[in-house]
């Protein structure tokens, strides 16, 4: 198991991660899970804001899709989902120290991800 002060950084970078896709959220106003974007009905170009509505649209799905990974890391620093944090989803083996420091939401281990 890693020791605390590893555990407690990796816990410092997924509530950093956690605030800055918030505050990206909250910029976009999908935060509040409506997604309600504004954009001007009666702009000329009309294919232009259904692309741009498009564009925003992958985004909040994508920033969505990361706090919901991050969300559930803590969950299991806290003992609050299962598996355990640091344990592979599919194998539950340990996930390597190194994996976890460079992607602290890493739900499966290397041999695991690889395998798809």
């Amino acid at each position: 198991m890693m020791a605390d002060t590893g555990v407690a950084a990796l816990r410092n970078a997924l509530e950093t991660e956690r605030a800055a896709l918030r505050r990206e959220l909250n910029e976009l106003g999908a935060l509040d899970g409506t997604g309600a974007l504004d954009y001007d009905a009666n702009f000329a170009d009309s294919s232009q804001v259904n692309a741009e509505r498009g564009e925003t649209g992958a985004l909040v799905a994508k920033l969505r899709s990361g706090l919901d990974d991050v969300e559930l890391a803590l969950a299991k620093l806290d003992g609050t989902a299962t598996p355990a944090y640091g344990i592979c989803e599919r194998c539950g083996q340990p996930i390597a120290e190194a994996r976890l420091e460079a992607m602290p939401t890493a739900r499966r281990c290397v041999t695991c991800s690889a395998a798809g």
